[in-house]
């Protein structure tokens, strides 16, 4: 049946493949707030490279709702629209925080700046893939969007490239983040679409 969440919250939207833009764009002009986090991706192509703006979280936008008083199922016949992600009959809330504190990872351009920043010596563990969960040192960055990861089986420890979004570090599951007024909060990490985010320390996505 699924749990009915009263009052505004956040809650995820999967889009068509390449359709994150036309979906927010959709979803606004219905009246609905959305956030659609984006970044660079360089790509190369005939010896020549160019960053181009990709969204952040292939394939997702967020939209905030009021179940309650919304008309929360037109969002599943939006142009660019798949579907909201469900949770039983009714949409499944993203928990509280976690899209706040993207937001203010996120500039006035709509590019989310990642809080962790990761170092040769640290280490992380894999978000997902095949070697998923599996914990290990990074060994080297290769530009901006990948790493080399020194992984720890069969008693020795394997290289691994993998995108730097695919790692967190660890650290027992906790970061500090300083919040506007200076002082620190604990948060602690999450993965949204194979992403490493942060949400306030005691909440989680499931």
């Amino acid at each position: 049946m699924g749990v009915f969440s009263s009052g505004w919250q956040w809650y995820v939207v999967a889009t068509l493949p390449h359709r994150e833009k036309l979906a927010t764009e959709r979803l606004g002009n219905q009246g609905f707030q959305t956030f659609f986090p984006r970044r660079l991706k360089t790509v190369r192509h005939a010896r020549k490279s160019f960053d181009r703006v990709v969204s952040y979280f292939p394939g997702y936008v967020f939209v905030s709702l009021d179940l309650q008083a919304d008309q929360w199922r037109s969002v599943n016949g939006t142009f660019g629209v798949r579907s909201l992600i469900m949770g039983g009959d009714y949409p499944l809330p993203v928990p509280r925080g976690v899209v706040e504190n993207l937001q203010e990872m996120t500039d006035e351009d709509g590019f989310l700046k990642p809080i962790e920043v990761l170092r040769p010596g640290d280490n992380v563990r894999v978000l997902n893939g095949p070697m998923a969960d599996m914990i290990g040192q990074i060994d080297r960055l290769d530009g901006k969007h990948r790493a080399r990861v020194l992984l720890d089986m069969l008693h020795g420890r394997v290289p691994l490239v993998v995108p730097i979004a695919n790692v967190a570090k660890r650290n027992d599951g906790v970061v500090q983040q300083p919040n506007r007024a200076g002082k620190k909060r604990h948060l602690r990490s999450e993965s949204i679409a194979g992403k490493s985010v942060v949400a306030p320390s005691g909440q989680g996505l499931d």
